[in-house]
């Protein structure tokens, strides 16, 4: 991958989070949105795509000449895999094991040889990409996984805040969202459902959206999500930080009103060089959006991906968190620090 002065962006997935990247990027410096793929194909500029033209559409083949498809990832990498720098995923990760196949054919099928940064949520999806490792790193990508908001900004937070602590004994992540329209984020919203009493992939996955809308009406659009299988445990564990059962992950979203039903907070409490107990809490103001608390540290990583690539020649598999300070907390789940030149 060539160094380049705006990095060549492509965003896999074109629902609510892939448009706000897109948004995130028109004000960011230093990136370029080349391309942008969702169910039915993709679109390619290598100027940059028009974000303004593309944000009111519904899918991405009503965009002038946008390229149907139904495999368009491989598609698009088959022909531009050499003229993109860094990849953001924003795909559904309906099966669990969507993304990671996905991340494991751009690694076999292409010649894409540069950085990429997903949102990944559940902890079993971020262990099968982890276990990716390998292949990735002797294909020559640098892949750092659960870098979105949670896992990844809150999770990265409570590593570093942990090294205040001689030792942790819980870190609480409960995030509040709003949403003033779900169909805007329905990829979002059906992960989501997953977490709730009495629901799994399958039964969401066999949900249609009028499901969907009916579930979320018996509730008056909001979703309590408490205890999830949130991958910021096994991230923080993987770090030395704490054990992942002292990791709680929970939130309130309503998908009716943009503002939030509660603030956003990660708190870390652990015991003090005096033998105290204390917390540190840090509280996320309520203007900032889904958006700003993902794809704002999505292309963070994405800059810390790139330099990792560039002057250590880093492959293979990373977690946000990986690139905080470390704890002493060992584990069985140690992570493999061994990485592939280029």
């Amino acid at each position: 991958m060539k160094a380049a002065t705006e990095l060549r962006l492509a965003i896999l997935g074109a629902g609510g989070l892939g448009k706000g990247m897109m948004q995130r990027v028109e004000q960011t410096p230093g990136f370029k949105t080349v391309a942008l793929v969702d169910s039915t194909g993709y679109v390619w500029d290598e100027d940059g795509v028009d974000c303004a033209a593309l944000l009111p559409l519904k899918s991405l083949n009503s965009y002038p000449n946008a390229i149907g498809s139904h495999q368009a990832i491989l598609d698009l990498f088959t022909v531009h895999a050499d003229d993109i720098d860094v990849v953001f995923v924003a795909l559904p990760n309906l099966p669990v094991d969507f993304i990671p196949s996905i991340a494991e054919q751009l690694a076999e099928k292409t010649t894409f040889k540069g950085v990429i940064v997903d949102a990944l949520k559940r902890s079993r999806a971020v262990e099968l990409m982890l276990a990716l490792h390998d292949v990735l790193a002797q294909n020559h990508i640098l892949y750092i996984t659960g870098a979105g908001a949670t896992p990844g900004f809150l999770s990265t937070v409570a590593a570093v805040a942990a090294q205040s602590f001689v030792s942790v004994d819980h870190i609480d992540i409960r995030f509040g969202v709003g949403i003033a329209n779900w169909e805007a984020y329905r990829a979002t919203i059906r992960e989501d459902f997953i977490h709730l009493p009495g629901f799994d992939a399958d039964r969401v996955a066999a949900m249609s959206d009028a499901d969907i809308e009916a579930e979320l009406n018996q509730r008056n659009g909001l979703i309590e999500l408490v205890n999830m299988e949130h991958a910021d445990d096994i991230m923080l564990e993987r770090a030395g930080i704490c054990r992942r059962d002292q990791v709680t992950v929970g939130g309130l979203v309503d998908t009716r009103n943009a503002a939030k039903p509660i603030q956003t907070t990660v708190t870390i409490t652990g015991k003090t060089v005096a033998g105290q107990t204390a917390s540190h809490v840090l509280t996320l103001d309520n203007a900032t959006t889904m958006v700003d608390n993902v794809c704002g540290p999505a292309l963070g990583f994405l800059r810390q991906g790139v330099e990792l690539h560039h002057t250590q020649a880093l492959s293979g598999v990373l977690t946000s968190v990986d690139l905080m300070p470390k704890g002493h907390v060992t584990t069985s789940t140690a992570p493999n620090r061994q990485t592939v030149s280029a």
